[in-house]
């Protein structure tokens, strides 16, 4: 039995759900132990392409069961949107291969509105939240008022917890942001509506995956975002609201006691992100508008062009180290192929200092990329299999990435299809 967690490097949008689907044929339970669906996992296999927001990427492997743990916030209303998307699809989704933590808090639509409405009042000062509703849920989470789902079992206690959660949020919604209350009954329609869809598949996950390793059963942790999005370590406050660190993964799983044994942690050949905060690398005008058109960067959860610029080793280097990876995917090398010459920023220069290493949040702004240039390759490389068939350019590339970085890159992608790999 081995554990392996996969894990995001950077900002997010890395092709974590690619290496996911790639790998789960070596595992028998893959798990999303954090985050909500305010981020998407793009995977494309002989199923078509799909966007994951709540459900593990191992869905698609046939033997494999799927889980979202007790650090997981679940909007019914999508993950039921989801699972009948996918089911319309021809994949197979059932309690025996997709489980629900009775521990995870529940995203309801009053957690929507009020990420909305903070947006909205934040103005030009917005963090750039997907108004998913997950601040809003995590916080209340630590406040203990949320509502668990192994609470949808139990309707009477759901309904007497819902309504002192009701009463407190409506002082918020209406004293604070002005807005329309919600009431119990309508609550309760929608839980009726999506809730009850999903009680089949919840239960005592943590005793699953106990069994499960008792049993030698291999476990694959997946996460969402990157480490510069996690809440403790990430580029604070334009952060997600939850610990997407290798780290945390057995407690997001809801077996704290166990070991992770492996990081694959996940690198773009270039650099990307989502919404606001600082990112040191990024381009502009034609120069970025060529690169997201050719890699297609555009968020799987909201559409939003993706902020795009070159590969940024201080930034990777640091989420190499807040990950604990033990070796890396660099994907999406294939995109690259246009670049007579390929920028690669090696340095931060701030307030007249140069240095290798990623600053605390409140320099950032300050902080100025130091580039280097590598020569391309200029030719298509989506049909190479084999590390010895890609052009040199291109190994060079990799390998002084992988210097760089001091962690093995192991998996070169150079497609979106499942085959469309290079193992090391």
């Amino acid at each position: 039995m081995s554990n392996c967690a996969i894990v995001g490097i950077n900002w997010g949008d890395e092709g974590k759900g690619r290496m996911v689907d790639l790998v789960t044929e070596q595992y028998d339970v893959v798990v999303r132990y954090q985050g909500g669906n305010n981020a998407g996992h793009t995977v494309i296999n002989e199923y078509g392409k799909f966007a994951l927001h709540l459900i593990p990427s191992g869905i698609f492997r046939k033997g494999v069961v799927n889980v979202l743990g007790n650090g997981v916030v679940i909007d019914c209303e999508h993950l039921w949107k989801e699972i009948s998307s996918l089911r319309a699809a021809g994949i197979d989704i059932t309690p025996a291969n997709l489980r629900i933590s009775d521990r995870a808090s529940l995203v309801f639509p009053f957690h929507r509105d009020l990420d909305a409405l903070e947006e909205a009042r934040l103005k030009d000062r917005a963090y750039g939240s997907t108004k998913r509703g997950i601040a809003p849920v995590y916080s209340d989470k630590y406040q203990k008022k949320t509502i668990q789902a192994g609470e949808l079992l139990y309707p009477d206690y759901l309904k007497k917890r819902l309504s002192g959660i009701l009463e407190w949020k409506n002082l918020t919604i209406e004293n604070v942001y002005h807005a329309k209350p919600y009431s119990l009954d309508e609550m309760m329609a929608w839980v009726g509506e999506f809730g009850a869809n999903l009680t089949p598949f919840i239960c005592d996950t943590g005793a699953f995956l106990r069994q499960a390793e008792q049993e030698g059963k291999s476990i694959l942790f997946e996460a969402q975002l990157g480490a510069l999005r996690d809440l403790d370590f990430g580029i604070w406050p334009y952060t997600s609201s939850s610990n997407n660190v290798a780290a945390y993964a057995p407690v997001g799983a809801g077996i704290p006691g166990s070991r992770v044994d492996r990081v694959l942690g996940i690198v773009k050949a270039y650099s990307t992100c989502v919404g606001e905060g600082p990112f040191t690398c990024e381009w502009f005008g034609d120069d970025a508008d060529k690169l997201r058109e050719t890699g297609g960067e555009y968020g799987a959860s909201t559409g939003r062009p993706r902020r795009v610029g070159p590969l940024d080793l201080v930034a990777t280097r640091y989420g190499v180290t807040m990950q604990g990876a033990t070796e890396l995917a660099l994907t999406k090398l294939d995109i690259l192929s246009y670049m007579d010459t390929i920028p690669v920023c090696t340095h931060y220069e701030i307030n007249g200092t140069r240095t290798e290493d990623f600053p605390f949040p409140a320099l950032l702004d300050d902080a100025k990329p130091v580039y280097t240039t590598l020569p391309g390759w200029k030719c298509d490389i989506g049909s190479v299999r084999r590390w010895e068939d890609l052009p040199k350019a291109a190994r060079d590339y990799v390998e002084y990435v992988e210097k760089a970085l001091g962690c093995h890159i192991r998996y070169v992608s150079v497609g979106a299809e499942r085959d469309a790999i290079i193992e090391r």
